[in-house]
């Protein structure tokens, strides 16, 4: 085991953003816990399951970025109070306070009422690419299904779908527009500035006309209560837009890739359906959208396979590392459609676990099982050496660009 810090340079390549998982299986090995350099701040990486674990539920990393060390400055830049401090970004008690407020309407019973109109928004996307035989999946897909779905849930204006997209994916996609470095991040810091913004118009509209939506019912609770101050009310709606539909377009998109690329696991989902729901699991166990946990920070020294944590060092657990643990998966690297639900990191680990897993769920199963009925021959448009993903570096993995074809 070596305690050296590992470079950008091994780690945030081309090669690496199309197949990180050599390189993770090297660090869990040699280097299971590890100060890595980034492009975007210095960390110490946390790669097996064992240790995944214990650490996404250790008080000692803590998750508020907002103390005396003004983390977020180094990590979401100058602009990103206003929408990051949320409960992402908090501890116990703060986190459990706004967790339970927001809960209740992503109870599973109120997700699944939504089912019926998430498959009307599947099928209206889909009624425009039948016909024509190939499509950008993440453009006419993959990206608008949870947008549209979220968008709803929160009260967005139809309306307003697109410029709000637009500007959460100049965050998305920070790094890959070719801009030089110091334009990207102005780029990014306006999208931050513009979304800040808008959601402070949309809650002063939401109070003065509340509707049947989320962030109306957010307004109530905290009018009735003083639960959540106007400024918890635009970040709370800013992550939920943002998580709601983030991770599920790039999940979407590194499933389809996934099965396309494993005829054999594709052709028995297509003869058995019934296996959608566990698919769902093993494909985001398989090649999840976020590899790297949200950022924590020790706030006291920690040790860590025998490796010292210096206080006040940003931790990254690797979740898409953990997930391929042998000592936990048999033969991790192999898509099993059939494999036994295991206990995947996809969707966090302790009192952080994703608050939307039912609506994420059912997305992933709605958008997926509906692509493979609706798109017969559905296959890459291009070789999948050539797809175009997001850098390396990025805090998420998806694609930008996923061109297929099927018969019309």
């Amino acid at each position: 085991m070596t305690e050296q810090a590992v470079p950008a340079s091994e780690l945030y390549t081309d090669e690496f953003a199309a197949d990180p998982y050599p390189t993770f299986a090297r660090l869990r090995d040699d280097a299971p816990v590890c100060p890595v350099s980034s492009p975007r701040f210095d960390s110490y990486l946390i790669t097996r399951m064992e240790d995944a674990r214990a650490a996404l539920t250790d008080p000692r990393l803590s998750k508020d970025l907002y103390g005396p060390g003004q983390h977020y400055l180094r990590i979401f830049g100058p602009n990103s109070e206003g929408l990051n401090r949320n409960m992402l970004n908090s501890d116990p008690p703060e986190h459990t306070r706004l967790r339970r407020i927001v809960s209740q309407a992503f109870a599973p019973r109120r997700i699944e009422a939504l089912r019926p109109r998430v498959a009307q928004i599947v099928d209206d996307l889909l009624d425009k690419i039948v016909p024509q035989g190939q499509a950008e999946l993440m453009r006419d897909f993959a990206i608008p299904l949870p947008m549209r779905v979220i968008g709803e849930l929160l009260g967005i204006p139809v309306a307003d779908h697109d410029e709000v997209l637009d500007w959460t994916q100049v965050i998305r996609t920070s790094g890959s527009s070719g801009r030089p470095p110091a334009e990207d991040r102005a780029a990014v810091q306006e999208a931050q500035l513009r979304l800040h913004h808008y959601f402070v118009d949309l809650v002063r509209a939401k109070r003065a006309q509340p509707a049947d939506d989320l962030i109306s019912a957010l307004i109530v609770a905290s009018d009735q209560d003083g639960r959540l101050s106007g400024a918890e009310l635009v970040t709370t709606s800013f992550l939920l837009l943002f998580a709601g539909h983030q991770t599920t377009a790039d999940f979407i998109g590194n499933a389809v890739v996934a099965l396309l690329t494993h005829p054999d696991q594709l052709d028995l989902l297509r003869t058995r359906p019934e296996l959608l729901p566990s698919a769902i699991e093993e494909l985001l166990r398989f090649d999840g959208p976020l590899p790297v946990a949200s950022p924590r920070i020790a706030t006291e020294d920690v040790d860590y396979q025998g490796v010292r944590i210096p206080r006040g060092s940003i931790v990254g657990v690797v979740i898409n590392a953990a997930n391929h643990d042998p000592a936990h998966f048999a033969e991790p690297d192999r898509l099993d459609l059939c494999r036994e639900r295991g206990p995947h990191l996809g969707f966090g680990y302790g009192v952080h676990y994703c608050l939307g897993v039912s609506l994420a769920r059912m997305e992933a199963q709605l958008g997926i099982g509906a692509l493979l009925r609706r798109l017969p021959g559905l296959r890459l448009g291009t070789p999948v050496a050539q797809l175009r993903r997001l850098p390396a570096a990025s805090p998420f993995r998806g694609l930008l660009e996923l061109p297929v074809r099927f018969t019309a």
